[in-house]
């Protein structure tokens, strides 16, 4: 085998050139930590899915109302409790205007289409389910920004003080968690009058706690770290360390929590009207619709059918689409 080796022609070999500039060159561009998320969530064809619904519904909420002719309080007994008929899909069976075989429409002379029926004042459910959509995400949303701003900042500054500014704080928490958020709704409600802003004011006396007490754990884990004792030897005040240097890192978390807040905030929303407590006539939001549809469920189905889909969707997309992000932003998570 030598041998063979040495009747090889040496112009064969070549030393391999080594260019030192080239020793440091990435061969993948570098991502920062969003889009690194982005790029993870993205692989979640969960999240994907939740992320579309919620776009879909938004939308509809947005500009639902204005797809056809008939206003959000608009009565009419002539056309009270009518089927949904859609054009074109009732072609096919399905959404026709039929009830037990009959047509409604034709049988009261109603010649518009209800892409969702009507209640039964004769009001338009499609128009009214995304105007109810509308109200029900916004006060959920205005809820769940307010729980963040305050349960981040009171979070943020129990966990950095620590001592006795730590103790008195989360004795105050543990006093409004045995509160029941049903006693704070009816107090709200015998001082204010029922709506929007009781229903808001409600779920932000005692909704911030869980943020509070996230953002606390998270500060507590960062606070003694090397980064936080060099900003602080280089004298950097305490605000700055917390708004540059402790937040920017529990970001993540505060995003999840936010999104798992508001369809408990839907929720919640909707469990307040269902009972009465909530929005009052001609106000919609879904909560309301169901609980005007549940009066007739077994004669009309179609009056609760519809808002309890959108309101299951909302929930679900919402969950599916937290649950992905607390993957994606997880930086322990692997690729």
């Amino acid at each position: 085998m030598n041998n063979n080796y040495e009747k090889l022609p040496k112009d064969l070999f070549e030393p391999a050139k080594q260019d030192p500039n080239r020793g440091e060159k990435i061969s993948k561009p570098s991502l920062t930590y969003w889009q690194t998320g982005w790029l993870r969530l993205k692989k979640n064809k969960a999240a994907i899915v939740g992320v579309f619904i919620l776009f879909l519904i938004t939308f509809l909420a947005i500009f639902g109302p204005f797809m056809n002719s008939h206003g959000f309080n608009d009565q009419d007994l002539m056309r009270a409790n009518l089927p949904a008929k859609v054009p074109g899909i009732e072609n096919l069976g399905i959404m026709d205007g039929t009830r037990n075989g009959v047509d409604i429409y034709e049988q009261r002379g109603v010649t518009d289409y209800f892409w969702f029926g009507t209640d039964g004042l004769g009001r338009d459910l499609w128009t009214r389910i995304w105007e109810g959509t509308r109200v029900s995400v916004f006060i959920a949303l205005l809820a769940a920004l307010i729980d963040m701003v305050i349960g981040v900042a009171y979070g943020g500054i129990s966990a950095y003080y620590g001592g006795r500014v730590d103790n008195i704080m989360q004795r105050i928490i543990e006093v409004l968690i045995g509160i029941p958020n049903l006693v704070i709704v009816i107090l709200m409600i015998l001082v204010m009058e029922r709506g929007m802003l009781a229903i808001i004011i409600a779920l932000t006396i005692t909704g911030w706690v869980g943020m509070a007490r996230v953002v606390r754990g998270q500060v507590l884990k960062l606070k003694g770290q090397e980064f936080v004792l060099a900003s602080r030897t280089l004298g950097s005040s305490d605000r700055k360390i917390i708004t540059k240097h402790l937040l920017p890192n529990v970001v993540g978390v505060i995003i999840i929590n936010t999104m798992f807040t508001i369809p408990s905030a839907i929720f919640f929303e909707a469990f307040l009207s269902f009972i009465g407590l909530g929005l009052q006539p001609p106000m919609a939001s879904l909560g309301t619709l169901i609980e005007d549809g549940y009066k007739s469920l077994q004669i009309f189905p179609h009056i609760m059918i519809y808002p309890a889909i959108i309101i299951s969707m909302l929930m679900i997309a919402f969950n599916l689409v937290a649950d992905g992000m607390r993957d994606a932003l997880d930086p322990k998570m692997k690729d």
